[in-house]
């Protein structure tokens, strides 16, 4: 990967994106709340001498936007980052290199989508000019306005919004969802205070179970976390969806379909279900027609498509290649995620990363 990073450099100036170098070390609180499950299970976490929680930077988007919110810098603003972040695995490297570009701030959400993923493609095709690639792209503001149109209860649509994107913990939430079941193994007292829905006592009582087992907080989750979820999942197990909600439901999560046939199709299944999706739908016209304008090849629309962070609010993506067991790129919209992290005002987000040692891989078996 000898001229690979000065190549990068020169794309990322040509695409008006400021260099930015970030921290290894950064505070552990917003990878713990917003990065999703399976990235928590994997950060390398450590303390500091006045006993702050700290990782190993796992991901470049959090840093960043923390960043861009100390520096009270203005927007829209594009950066850019070329580094190595660290997540843990059973075999095999714990660092990795990544690069990519974080758009802040620009109002034109449809225009700054379709910017993104081609700046992820030119990166691609830079590094790649001679390997075909596919572009898979979803939707989780389209996922959730099915989700609310089918009057799915609240906290059934925080639960399934929080599966998109991981497929195995989706797939459980619609068998829970089809065919609710009493949850068993919580003692009397812990039983007792989830029916009566009382917080604050059942986080108390697991507080002091914890404590009288010598067990800590872990991964975030706080006796008052774990009260909450179970709570939740009381109330979800007394929901019944209807057979007809439920099986527009799995109809929406089966399209997959080329962007260009995207928007009739997902029209089309407004009309034949009944529901009202003009909001969501009208971005996602605006978006797939700037798309196919960029020219970027074969792109692909799959309504379950999602990636598993928890920050994602709109647009999701990958890029792929043959040969190439994982995506080489991915990223999507975190409109959000400022707003969450201590911006005074929301601002729009969107970017992409791409996996620089998955490139060097497939470089080195084409040599």
């Amino acid at each position: 990967m000898t001229t690979l990073p000065s190549d990068i450099k020169t794309l990322f100036a040509s695409r008006s994106a400021d260099l930015v170098e970030v921290a290894v070390l950064q505070p552990a609180d917003p990878f713990l709340d917003m990065a999703g499950e399976d990235l928590r299970r994997r950060i390398f976490l450590t303390e500091s001498e006045t006993g702050e929680q700290l990782c190993l930077r796992p991901e470049f988007t959090i840093p960043v936007c923390l960043d861009h919110i100390r520096t009270q810098s203005g927007t829209p603003r594009r950066y850019a980052y070329l580094g190595e972040v660290f997540r843990q695995r059973r075999e095999g490297r714990a660092e990795f290199f990544q690069a990519g570009i974080e758009d802040l701030g620009d109002t034109d959400i449809a225009f700054a989508d379709a910017r993104l993923i081609a700046d992820a493609h030119a990166l691609l095709e830079l590094a790649l000019p001679k390997t075909p690639k596919t572009v898979t792209l979803g939707d989780q503001a389209v996922f959730e306005a099915v989700l609310a149109a089918l009057g799915l209860p609240r906290g059934w649509q925080k639960r399934l919004a929080r599966a998109f994107g991981a497929p195995e913990q989706l797939a459980a939430a619609l068998d829970d969802l089809a065919n609710p079941q009493r949850k068993r193994g919580l003692g009397q007292p812990a039983a007792r205070l989830v029916a009566a829905r009382d917080r604050a006592a059942l986080s108390a009582h697991i507080g002091q179970t914890m404590e009288e087992h010598g067990l800590a907080p872990s991964a975030g989750r706080t006796p008052d976390d774990i009260a909450r979820r179970l709570i939740e999942k009381a109330e979800l197990g007394a929901v019944r969806l209807s057979e007809e909600a439920f099986a527009a439901l799995k109809t929406f999560l089966a399209i997959r379909v080329p962007l260009a046939e995207a928007t009739e199709t997902l029209a089309r299944f407004a009309d034949e279900a009944e529901l009202y999706l003009d909001t969501a739908l009208d971005l996602f016209k605006a978006r797939a027609k700037t798309v196919e304008a960029q020219a970027i090849g074969d792109v692909t629309y799959d309504a379950g498509f999602g990636r598993p962070l928890d920050y994602y609010t709109g647009m999701v993506f990958e890029i792929a290649a043959p040969g190439a067991a994982q995506p080489l790129a991915g990223g999507g919209r975190y409109d959000r995620l400022l707003t969450l992290l201590g911006a005074a005002e929301p601002i729009p987000g969107v970017g992409f990363s791409v996996w620089l040692d998955r490139i060097e891989a497939l470089r080195e078996g084409s040599a």
